[in-house]
C-alpha cells in the first residue's frame, strides 16, 4: 500500500545463521535446543588467552551466498572488533567486518506475479560475516523479574546481508525477504528458521515528503523484534503512518536535514512500534582490526569456481519453466517457491504426460493439497511422477475425466496401484465411441427444450445433458458429451 503524500524509503538488514556444525571461530556445536550454556568454550566466551581460528566452511557458505547475490568479491578482507557492552556478549566485542567486507555492491531481483509492484533490482550494499551474541531470557511471570543468559549461540556464524534503501513499500520489503529466503534455501546455506533465530530482520525506514521548494525527510528509524515476514510488513506500514503523523504535528522540526536516528521495537500483540533507544553510529562501536585473526584472501579463480557450481537459482528457474513448459508467471512462482524437490517432480511429471500446463495444474491443485493434508514432503509422496503421468495421459486420451481422475489418484495412494489398475478397481473404463453417440442421441430426443436452446446458441443448456449422461453411465467423459451433443444439434435441420 502506497501513500501519494510521501515516499517510503526502506532498507533491510538480514542476519542469516549459516548451516555449519561448529561455530565461526571455535569447535563448539551450533545445534539448536541444547541445555543453556552447554555449548561454550574459552574461545566463544572470551576467556583471556584463548585464540580464535576461522571456520573455513562458514566462509565458503558466505562466499557462495555473496556470489549468488551478484556481489563483488574483493581479493582481501579482514576481521574487526565491534565494541559494545551487553550481558549476552561475554567478550565485550563482536567479531565482524567493517571497512573491508568479504563482499559488496550486489543485487537481488524481486517481482510480484499479482502485479502490485513492478519487477525491480534491489541493491545489496554488502554481505559480511560476523559471530552471534548470546541470548537474554527474561522471566515475565507475575512477581518475577529475573533475567538469565544462555551463551550457546555465542560465536554462531552469521552472514549479515544489508540492502540498499531501494524498497518503496512494505509489500516490496516482504517480497525481498521471501525471495532472499528462497535463494538461501536453494543454495543450502541456511535453514532460515525464524523461530529458532536462523534468520532475523531489522528494518530501516524514513519518509521523503515533497514540499513546494524542497523535500523533507523524517529521521531514520530502525525497527527490531520482528519474528515473521508478515510482522515486518505490518511494522513498516505502522511506522510509515506514525512518522507521517508525527511530521504533520511538527513539520518544521522533523523536516530539517539529519536528526537523531532511533531504534524502535515491534510489539506484535499491540501492533505498534515502541521507542527503545537512540541509534548508535559506527564511531560509537570503536571498530579496530582483530589482532588475533588473519585476513582472508579470495582469488578470482575461487570465485569463478563457486559461480560455476551454483546451479539453477530461483529467478532463472522461473524463466526456464515459463519458456519450456508454457506455464504463466504466477504458476512458475508457486512451483519454484515450493523448493527444488517439487520443481524436479513437476518437470518429471511434465515429461511423462507431455503437457506442462496440465502437470502444473495437478501439482498445484492436487499434489500440494495432499501433501498439506498428510503433512509430508514431495520426497515422501508415494505416487511417482511417472505413475501420475500415466493418469494424466489417460485424461488426455478421454479414458477418464478430471473429476473421476481425482478418485483414481486417491485409489493409487490407498492401494499403491498403477493408474490402469486403480481405474479397473474403480470400474472405470473407456466408453466406445458408438455407445457414446447413441447415448447423446437418446438424450437429445428426450430433451427437446435443450435442443431448442442449443439451436439458439445458448450453449450452457448442454450442462443438463451432461448431468443426465453421468447418471446413465458414470464412465462417460463430460467434455466428450458436451462436444458431441453440440455437434449433433448442429447437424439437425433448422
Amino acid at each position: 500500500m502506497t501513500n501519494t503524500a510521501y515516499e517510503t524509503i526502506i532498507g533491510l538488514e538480514v542476519h542469516v545463521q549459516l548451516q555449519t556444525e561448529t561455530k565461526l571461530f571455535c569447535r563448539c556445536s551450533t545445534s539448536f535446543g541444547a541445555a543453556p550454556n552447554t555449548q561454550t568454550c574459552p574461545v566463544c566466551i572470551g576467556l583471556p588467552g584463548s585464540l580464535p581460528v576461522m571456520n573455513r566452511h562458514a566462509y565458503a557458505l558466505g562466499l557462495k551466498t555473496a556470489v549468488a547475490l551478484n556481489c563483488t568479491i574483493p581479493e582481501f578482507t579482514k576481521w574487526d572488533r565491534k565494541q559494545y557492552f551487553y550481558p549476552d556478549l561475554p567478550k565485550g566485542y563482536q567479531i565482524s567486518q567493517f571497512d573491508l567486507p568479504m563482499s559488496e555492491h550486489g543485487w537481488l531481483e524481486i517481482s510480484d506475479p499479482k502485479g502490485e509492484f513492478a519487477t525491480k533490482k534491489v541493491g545489496i550494499t554488502r554481505a559480511h560475516l560476523e559471530d552471534d551474541a548470546g541470548k537474554s531470557m527474561h522471566d515475565e511471570r507475575a512477581g518475577k523479574s529475573d533475567s538469565r543468559i544462555d551463551l550457546n549461540r555465542t560465536g554462531t556464524p552469521l552472514l549479515e546481508i544489508v540492502s540498499d534503501p531501494d524498497l518503496r513499500s512494505p509489500a516490496e520489503a516482504r517480497a525481498f525477504l521471501s525471495e532472499l529466503k528462497l535463494l538461501l534455501t536453494y543454495l543450502g546455506v541456511s535453514d532460515c528458521n525464524m523461530q529458532e533465530g536462523s534468520l532475523r530482520v531489522d528494518a530501516n525506514i524514513n519518509l521523503h515528503i515533497p514540499l513546494d521548494d524542497r523535500t523533507a525527510a523524517t529521521p531514520i528509524v530502525e525497527i527490531k523484534n520482528m519474528n515473521s515476514f508478515r510482522a515486518v510488513e505490518r511494522a513498516l506500514q505502522y511506522e510509515a503512518n506514525r512518522q507521517f503523523d508525527a511530521w504533520q504535528s511538527n513539520p518544521v522540526e522533523l523536516g530539517k536535514p539529519g536528526g537523531h536516528k532511533t531504534t524502535r521495537g515491534w510489539d506484535d500483540q499491540a501492533q505498534i512500534t515502541r521507542i527503545q533507544r537512540q541509534k548508535e553510529e559506527s564511531s560509537d562501536y570503536r571498530y579496530f582490526p582483530d589482532p588475533d585473526l588473519l585476513p582472508v584472501t579470495t582469488t578470482a579463480a575461487e570465485v569463478a569456481a563457486v559461480r560455476g557450481q551454483l546451479g539453477a537459482l530461483p529467478a532463472a528457474l522461473r524463466v526456464t519453466l515459463i519458456e519450456k513448459y508454457k506455464i504463466d508467471e504466477y504458476d512458475a512462482h508457486v512451483l519454484v517457491n515450493q523448493g527444488q524437490p517439487l520443481v524436479d517432480y513437476f518437470e518429471a511429471l511434465a515429461a511423462a504426460c507431455g503437457d506442462g500446463k496440465r502437470a502444473s495444474n495437478w501439482v498445484q491443485q492436487d499434489v500440494l493439497r495432499l501433501l498439506n493434508e498428510t503433512e509430508t514432503t514431495i520426497e515422501q509422496f508415494p505416487v511417482s511422477a511417472a505413475a501420475l503421468g500415466e493418469l494424466l495421459k489417460a485424461i488426455v486420451a478421454g479414458e477418464v475425466d478430471n473429476t473421476r481422475a481425482k478418485d483414481v489418484l486417491q485409489e493409487m495412494l490407498d492401494t499403491n496401484a498403477s493408474a490402469a489398475d486403480a481405474m479397473a478397481q474403480l470400474g472405470i473404463e473407456k466408453v466406445d465411441s458408438s455407445d457414446l453417440e447413441s447415448l447423446c442421441r437418446e438424450l437429445l430426443d428426450a430433451n427437446p427444450a435443450v435442443v431448442a436452446d442449443l439451436k439458439q446458441g445458448k450453449m450452457k443448456a448442454v450442462g443438463a445433458l451432461i448431468g443426465q449422461a453421468k447418471k446413465k453411465n458414470p464412465n462417460v467423459n463430460p467434455g466428450q458429451i458436451k462436444s458431441l451433443c453440440i455437434e449433433l444439434v448442429q447437424q439437425l435441420p433448422s
